[in-house]
């Protein structure tokens, strides 16, 4: 009976240190300034927070796609694959100097009235916005295959193992995008009272077009 006991503790010791482990490692992996971060940050200082819950859902889906595919083995084929990483590289380079151009035209000055009715397609947008700049990062899926080899347990149910993976994954990446929209939002008031509004869509927007540049020309 006490041998039983002391197994069930070092099974639930070695799966809480396997979780802490992983849970740390993507939280600190997604965290970390980049598009999806900045444009979380842009949508919280504009929209506010409830409203960038849309743009952390996008960020989201595609996080979790992409974690998706690169279990299901498919990020090996595009971390081979010179011409596929190339194309879907340059996609994605396009969109965020786009992105950065029009975040750059964009007036940054926060009104606190509601969403009507009639705003409400916005929201497909944000939604489109944030999927499309976490989906366009060839280097995303290439990070997801280097990184769920270290996670996947032979003893455990394939497919529970992989669901939790990729669903603790999706909080994750929410969690961090709703982190910066909540410091956007907690910081709209100083923008709006100061002449710094008018610069705040000019340094994103710039960002953004530099960022797009550097992925189109740094190399695999």
């Amino acid at each position: 009976m006490t041998f039983k006991i002391n197994l069930n503790i070092l099974i639930f010791m070695n799966t809480l240190e396997f979780w802490s482990v992983y849970i740390i490692t993507v939280f600190v992996a997604s965290i970390i300034p980049g598009p999806s971060m900045l444009l979380a940050l842009a949508h919280g200082i504009k929209h506010g927070t409830k409203i960038s819950m849309i743009t952390a859902l996008g960020n989201t889906v595609a996080s979790m796609l992409q974690a998706t595919i690169a279990i299901a083995g498919l990020g090996i084929v595009l971390s081979t694959s010179t011409s596929v990483f190339m194309i879907i590289k340059y996609i994605g380079a396009a969109y965020l100097i786009y992105l950065g151009i029009k975040l750059f035209k964009t007036p940054f000055t926060i009104e606190d009235s509601n969403y009507d009715k009639k705003e409400k397609p916005v929201l497909k947008k944000l939604f489109s916005e944030a999927f499309i700049v976490a989906a366009a990062n060839p280097k995303a899926l290439i990070f997801f295959t280097a990184l769920f080899p270290q996670f996947i347990q032979s003893n455990r149910d394939g497919l529970l193992h992989y669901t939790l993976l990729v669903l603790v994954l999706g909080v994750i990446a929410f969690l961090c995008m709703m982190i910066y929209s909540f410091g956007g939002f907690k910081v709209k008031g100083f923008f709006n009272s100061s002449s710094l509004s008018k610069y705040v869509g000019k340094v994103i927007g710039t960002t953004f077009v530099s960022l797009g540049f550097g992925l189109a020309f740094t190399s695999k």
